[in-house]
């Protein structure tokens, strides 16, 4: 695996790079040898290939096409620095793959000289070409260029002919949570519904209400903006009062002929004493009791 490099630029720089991975354009770079057919079993693929999943449906459906068409676009190249004799595959390995789908035995190849680093960056570009990416797997491609090889947003913006807003729209993207992220993966999410969720206090909540109600991206966005419900604050309850307290209150309201009530605090020597009465009559007659032996 290529090493880490920050801010720095390859020779031939990532326009070249771009060329390489599209041979209708004019050729960079030092080839080897011209274009020529090679066997598929003289190619293997590269060990450090960004891309670990291809889609069954998707290379029968190259493979129908080459049957009838052949191999178009060439696939780029370079000598094995691992095994003598075969071709590692820099930029094409699903057009390789393919074409063995469709028992095709050779394909077109153009082969260049090309050092780990380059090859790595090369295949993230690759990748990001490909219109069926999912947004994080393309935003995983836009970081590592940056991270990998120094780029910045306006330049792969010129060399990728992507706008830098889109660009840097994707990279926040990695910033919300993994949850929200498989959501995207998936498809349960579009990028537009993952923007509205990345100022939110808690997307991973908002993320799975948008999936479970099938929210538009409009709703999702008045959804994010909303401010949070306030808790209904918690009733307590008063504390359950013994079968002592209970009887020591049905005597003194008995005696005095008025509802009374005996908070005793737990664990505590203290506490209160609490009154109630009816009327003016009622208070009279207390302040009687209560002063009788004064």
């Amino acid at each position: 695996m290529a090493k880490k490099t920050n801010q720095r630029g390859l020779g031939r720089g990532l326009s070249a790079l771009m060329a390489d991975t599209q041979p209708e354009a004019p050729q960079t770079g030092q080839a080897l040898r011209a274009e020529r057919n090679l066997p598929v079993e003289r190619l293997l693929p590269n060990p450090d290939q960004p891309r670990r999943h291809f889609s069954e449906e998707d290379l029968n459906s190259l493979a129908a096409s080459i049957r009838e068409k052949g191999v178009i676009q060439p696939l780029i190249i370079r000598p094995n620095p691992r095994k003598p004799d075969t071709y590692e595959i820099v930029a094409g390995e699903r057009r390789w793959r393919a074409a063995q789908v469709a028992k095709v035995h050779e394909v077109p190849v153009i082969i260049r000289a090309l050092d780990d680093t380059e090859v790595l960056e090369i295949a993230i570009i690759e990748n990001i070409q490909r219109a069926d990416l999912n947004p994080i797997e393309e935003a995983a491609g836009y970081r590592q260029l940056m991270d990998k090889f120094g780029h910045t947003q306006e330049k792969l913006s010129q060399a990728l002919g992507k706008s830098r807003s889109h660009i840097a729209n994707l990279l926040r993207l990695l910033q919300l949570p993994k949850d929200v992220q498989a959501y995207l993966e998936d498809g349960s999410l579009s990028a537009g519904h993952a923007r509205a969720l990345i100022t939110s206090s808690d997307p991973s909540a908002l993320a799975k209400q948008v999936v479970e109600r099938g929210l538009s991206v409009r709703e999702t966005e008045r959804l994010a903006k909303a401010p949070p419900k306030k808790a209904k604050p918690v009733e307590r309850r008063p504390s359950e009062k013994d079968a002592d307290t209970r009887a020591l209150e049905g005597d003194l309201s008995a005696n005095l002929g008025m509802k009374v009530s005996v908070d005793h605090k737990p664990g505590q020597e203290g506490g209160q004493v609490s009154i109630s009465y009816a009327s003016l009559d009622e208070l009279d007659e207390l302040c009687r009791i209560l002063t009788a032996n004064r």
